[in-house]
């Protein structure tokens, strides 16, 4: 990990708090050009828009490539808080980005290294380096608080009981 790795990834949690304060899952991403320059910043708006594919990592590529007139982004590092899904890596791949910097793992949907591995995939034409792990806690942290302020409270062992009779008829 590197200190632009961490500055890299503190842009990207801060375009997640974004997305939190917007009632999205709080995940962001920054394009950063090969000189280092921010390109782009994102955060998801699956909800916003109603677009399944609105992930962080892909609104962040898109603007990249707007911003660069180009698909390509051929020496481009992106920082994302959360290990990318399968759809993610792919753009990953398809847009020839260098570098893939992210922070928390996710171990039931992660393509970069916890459930599958797609960016390193041999059999793919375009291998990016990866990092993983940058500020992992501060960025499991912000997820985790999210998916608990919308868990159900826990039944209290009354309620668990009385709820079992009477759905037992």
């Amino acid at each position: 990990m590197s200190l632009r790795d961490d500055d890299a990834i503190g842009l990207a949690l801060a375009a997640a708090a974004d997305a939190l304060a917007l009632g999205e899952v709080p995940v962001g991403a920054v394009v950063l050009a090969p000189d280092g320059g921010v390109l782009a910043t994102a955060h998801n708006e699956r909800e916003a828009g109603h677009d399944p594919t609105a992930h962080a990592e892909v609104v962040a590529l898109r603007r990249a490539g707007a911003a660069l007139g180009s698909w390509q982004l051929a020496g481009c590092t992106l920082a994302v808080t959360l290990e990318p899904c399968t759809m993610c890596a792919g753009a990953l791949v398809l847009a020839r980005v260098a570098r893939v910097v992210f922070g928390a793992w996710d171990p039931k949907a992660g393509a970069v290294g916890s459930l599958w591995d797609v960016v390193r995939d041999r059999r793919l034409n375009h291998r990016p380096e990866v990092a993983g792990g940058v500020r992992e806690q501060e960025c499991g942290a912000l997820l985790e608080g999210f998916f608990a302020a919308r868990r159900p409270p826990p039944l209290d062992l009354d309620t668990r009981r009385a709820s079992r009779r009477g759905s037992v008829n």
